[in-house]
């Protein structure tokens, strides 16, 4: 399916009933995959659109709900996650999605913000947003999370970014220890309107040899 856009006030409808849920017991994407095997983990390039990623981003947006009243949009444009600006990611245990988590090209390097879209011809040097983190609620406590943020790194710093920012909440906890544990330090929030109380934005440097190890 085609996601489609919507404003941050606007709640996400339901997913469509594609058949694909997270747990379910089916295989990756297949055709011209691009996978990363990380132990029993298998992480897979995908679209956003995919219909793993549709259903694990709509996990994620109920558990946003849940936790904090309110949640951004599930929908985006699928583009945005495509390399070479950016990409998506599911993860894989015994062929059943269980985490998923994308970048996206936040701003270019100097003298390059007049690109109709920014990264997407010239990449070295630019700010990528790690995005739609997130592991099913019975696959946690195992390091998914952190094998699947150092994939994305690594994928990152590959395509030429030089650093990586993100945000989470103060109630996730188990995201906190993440992020702090890979190296993220504190930044100042980078979108507008975010409650100071709750929004919790971070920033990384990438390069050869610093992403998560």
């Amino acid at each position: 399916m085609s996601l489609r856009r919507a404003t941050a006030q606007e709640r996400s409808p339901e997913p469509p009933d594609t058949g694909h849920r997270p747990g379910r017991n089916h295989a990756p994407a297949t055709g011209e995959p691009r996978a990363a095997a990380l132990g029993e983990l298998v992480v897979q390039e995908v679209d956003y659109d995919h219909p793993d990623a549709v259903a694990l981003v709509y996990a994620l947006f109920a558990d946003q709900r849940a936790r904090y009243g309110y949640a951004d949009p599930a929908e985006a444009d699928p583009v945005g996650y495509r390399p070479p600006g950016g990409a998506f990611f599911v993860a894989y245990l015994q062929g059943r999605p269980v985490a998923c988590g994308g970048y996206r090209t936040h701003r270019a390097p100097p003298g390059e913000e007049d690109a109709p879209h920014p990264g997407a011809e010239r990449t070295v040097g630019r700010t990528v947003e790690i995005k739609k983190m997130y592991t099913v609620p019975e696959h946690r406590g195992h390091g998914y999370g952190r094998q699947l943020l150092a994939e994305l790194e690594r994928r990152a710093a590959d395509s030429g970014a030089g650093e990586a920012i993100l945000e989470t909440g103060v109630r996730n906890r188990s995201a906190l220890a993440l992020y702090t544990g890979a190296g993220y330090e504190p930044a100042a929030s980078y979108v507008p309107g975010r409650d100071p109380a709750i929004n919790r934005a971070f920033t990384k440097p990438l390069g050869p040899t610093n992403p998560t190890p």
